[in-house]
């Protein structure tokens, strides 16, 4: 029987734990003797990627990948064959592959960005989709959840990680409720809709994005929706401590993200420490740097998960 992206990802969290790197990959977090050795910064970041993504899918200390797209714009054409490239090498590992796009328009531009991240060039397993334009903007991504269309899922953005969400998600609506229970309500609907294309779905076909920095909010959204699987940013770097991440893993569970803590471990690798400093430090090493950071996040987690 087909199984859902998002079912694959809930099981992959429990098989391999549930950390997501996440390939905010910047050209300045490569060394510089390493930049050199590429005609592009592009190609230095193709490669990047590339390492760390064989390491850590090798090492099973993740169950995905989130490709932030915005890093990939900034280099232009080329940056984009990247972001093609990259996907494809997540997806060939067998891990789940998240764009982070966080698309949300209306009507037939919405079907032209379900198209363009669920199919073709830039073909991924799931997506992050920003609801503020109203729930319609939702509804052209669920073309693309049935099993015979790729099973293919989303994570709505509920309650990030960033100071700024009071600005809109905590606002008080008139009828009553915060605006971010709303969006979780919707989320919730969304994944009774296909119930009956896969009848052993352990959560909704759609997730929510649910950030590990604000402790008061954790327990309250894991327990209100406790169906939903959680994309779990604001861990790390962020300051996001290991303990709120695991209050949002209980239930449905979720994918917590590490960007920066994976992609820049070399920085503070001492293991390489030497290397780093007279510069002669490799891709290997890298690549053994974010391993070693990536299965500490994870023991991290799960020790975190376990004393709860």
């Amino acid at each position: 029987m087909n199984k859902h992206n998002m079912q694959l990802l809930k099981e992959l969290a429990a098989k391999n734990g549930p950390l997501c790197v996440g390939l905010d990959t910047d050209p300045s977090y490569i060394p510089e003797n390493i930049l050199k050795q590429y005609e592009t910064p592009a190609q230095a970041v193709l490669a990047y990627n590339k390492a760390i993504i064989q390491r850590v899918a090798a090492d099973k200390s993740a169950c995905c990948f989130k490709v932030q797209i915005a890093y990939y714009e900034a280099m232009g054409l080329e940056g984009m064959k990247v972001f093609s490239e990259t996907l494809k090498e997540v997806r060939k590992t067998g891990l789940i592959a998240i764009s982070d796009i966080k698309r949300g328009d209306i009507g037939a531009t919405s079907d032209a960005y379900a198209k363009a991240h669920f199919k073709g060039d830039f073909e991924t397993d799931i997506i992050t989709i920003n609801p503020y334009m109203g729930f319609d903007t939702l509804v052209p991504f669920t073309k693309y959840s049935k099993p015979e269309d790729g099973g293919k899922g989303a994570f709505v953005l509920l309650c990030t990680s960033n100071p700024g969400m009071v600005d809109i998600e905590h606002q008080e609506l008139k009828a009553g409720g915060l605006l971010l229970e709303h969006v979780g309500d919707e989320i919730a609907r969304i994944g009774e809709q296909f119930k009956e294309d896969y009848p052993q779905q352990e959560c909704g076909i759609f997730g929510a994005v649910v950030g590990a920095t604000q402790e008061k909010d954790a327990r309250y959204l894991r327990d209100k929706y406790p169906e939903t699987f959680f994309l779990i940013p604001g861990y790390g770097a962020q300051g996001g401590a290991a303990r709120i991440a695991a209050t949002l893993l209980d239930h449905a569970g979720g994918t917590v993200n590490s960007s920066r803590g994976i992609l820049c471990a070399w920085k503070k690798d001492e293991a390489i420490a030497d290397k780093v400093a007279n510069g002669t430090v490799t891709m290997d090493d890298i690549a053994d740097a974010a391993a070693r950071a990536s299965l500490f996040s994870k023991d991290d987690l799960l020790k975190a998960k376990a004393s709860l």
